[in-house]
């Protein structure tokens, strides 16, 4: 690479020398603990959760900007699903080709250049601490349905965002706090967690399915669509926080045992698992309840209370706490690990890439779970979920784009999984991807701007010229200097 390449803003991260640069970047080591049902689980954990216990109601049910699209709301899963699997079968083929910490940040960086590489990565920041937010919101309100079913109410004021008429959400915070100390305790302890924990989620999911089946009546399926296949678009813009979770997953390739072997397998492993109990789940909740009396924060709670079964319906709200909890545990993973590796390749501090004696890295664990705890105290759930939305879309537009781009300008590169039906599939991602992205409202455009101008003023300020691949930067002379690994 010539000097002038080497300082462009298009420069791309070698991927023959990117684990020896990275090595000797002088950033802390990431232990290697994960096996496959391990990493399939902490898919599975990312994707199944918020969006059957709290948005599936919320989109059926509607808000006040948009109508309730009632049962449809199974056609808003399948629409935002097939625009994920596209995504996802992506996923897997960079994973298993570049098992490294960052995910979309990483395969941008390598395919497209350094600039889009730093655009993905800053907007996975934000995405990723936003989804930790919105979760903890909604299991914030399957605690009050809880404790609503002995009689204890909590004041408006500690319970709901300054927009939803309360002053800070506070059980929201809590769980934001209570969770990044469960990730902070190591890699190795949050595997076995979220294994436990996922397989406690899919028994209560089968659960409510199979007990709910006697309690359909199909008089609520009519009508199926009752605001027109436009808000069931916009639906599926939504719910589309409820199918992703892998990416998040890919970030943790780097502890992965066997990366090259075990990520693909596991990124389409828990895509399937989680669209199968979606779409039952979706057709037990609006057949036991007329979508408009659906609770759109705890949807089967409220369900199963009007079914006559108000026991059940506090073991969901307790269980569902639970379950709702590997998904911020996922997301929380994959913040720290993009944030990570943009800070082991030098685009921001490296101060923020070290470790500790675990393999863990504290520094950004603790920020990034403090900042989702103030989004969670401050904001109502819709605002924030549409905010993720836009840049999980963005990247998963990034990274259909970048396996094309590879395939052609690398074909050479040892791949453990190829995708089928190339350039198709991943083509049909990102005009999925890009449609969606049109479905959102116009403040969720605005929110995400502003946090990419702020982003492009600190990669020019700071990022190019700290950046790993900057002849410049002390970072390159460092590992540059170091000697021959063996």
């Amino acid at each position: 690479m010539s000097t002038q390449a080497r300082h462009s803003i298009w420069r791309r991260m070698p991927v023959d020398r990117m684990e020896e640069l990275e090595a000797e970047s002088g950033a802390g080591a990431l232990t290697k603990s994960l096996g496959l049902w391990q990493l399939t689980a902490i898919g599975v954990g990312g994707i199944i959760g918020v969006g059957i216990f709290s948005l599936a109601g919320l989109v059926a049910h509607g808000d006040a900007d948009n109508p309730g699209v009632g049962p449809a709301v199974l056609i808003a899963f399948l629409v935002a699903g097939l625009a994920s699997a596209a995504a996802a079968l992506s996923y897997a083929e960079f994973a298993g080709m570049i098992p490294r910490a960052g995910s979309a940040y990483t395969y941008g960086y390598v395919a497209l250049g350094e600039v889009i590489g730093w655009f993905i990565g800053w907007d996975l920041l934000l995405e990723y601490i936003a989804i930790v937010a919105v979760v903890a919101i909604g299991i914030s309100g399957y605690l009050e349905a809880f404790l609503d079913g002995f009689g204890v109410a909590l004041p408006a004021a500690v319970t709901a965002s300054a927009e939803e008429g309360g002053v800070v959400n506070v059980p929201a915070v809590v769980i934001c706090l209570l969770v990044t100390a469960i990730l902070s305790a190591g890699t190795r302890t949050f595997g076995r967690f979220e294994l436990i924990a996922v397989g406690i989620k899919i028994l209560l999911i089968l659960f409510i399915i199979g007990l709910g089946v006697f309690y359909i009546d199909t008089a609520n399926y009519d009508p199926f669509m009752p605001a027109g296949f436009g808000p069931v678009l916009t639906g599926a813009a939504t719910v589309f926080f409820a199918v992703f979770g892998y990416d998040a997953m890919s970030t943790a390739a780097e502890e992965a045992q066997d990366g090259r072997r075990h990520m693909p397998k596991a990124i389409v492993l828990s895509l399937v698992i989680a669209m199968v109990l979606y779409v039952l789940a979706t057709l037990v909740l609006t057949g036991m309840q007329d979508y408009r009396e659906i609770d759109p924060t705890a949807g089967f709670a409220s369900a199963f209370t009007n079914a006559g079964l108000p026991v059940i319906a506090s073991i969901i709200s307790v269980f569902a706490v639970l379950s709702i909890l590997t998904v911020m545990l996922t997301f929380l993973l994959g913040v720290t690990r993009v944030w990570f590796s943009m800070s082991r390749d030098g685009l921001l501090p490296p101060w923020f890439a070290r470790t500790d004696r675990h393999g863990t890295p504290q520094r950004v664990t603790w920020i990034a779970g403090i900042g989702s705890a103030v989004l969670a105290g401050v904001f109502p759930i819709r605002a924030v979920a549409d905010l993720t939305n836009i840049g999980i879309l963005s990247a998963f537009v990034v990274v259909c784009v970048a396996v094309i781009l590879f395939r052609y300008t690398r074909p050479d590169a040892p791949r453990s999984f190829r995708l089928p039906l190339m350039p198709v599939v991943p083509a049909f991602g990102v005009l999925a991807s890009l449609f969606l992205i049109a479905q959102l409202h116009w403040e969720t455009w605005l929110r995400f701007g502003v946090w990419l101008l702020i982003g492009l003023v600190l990669y020019f300020t700071y990022g190019r010229r700290h950046s790993l691949l900057n002849p410049d930067s002390p970072l390159h002379r460092r590992a540059v200097a170091a000697p021959p690994r063996e």
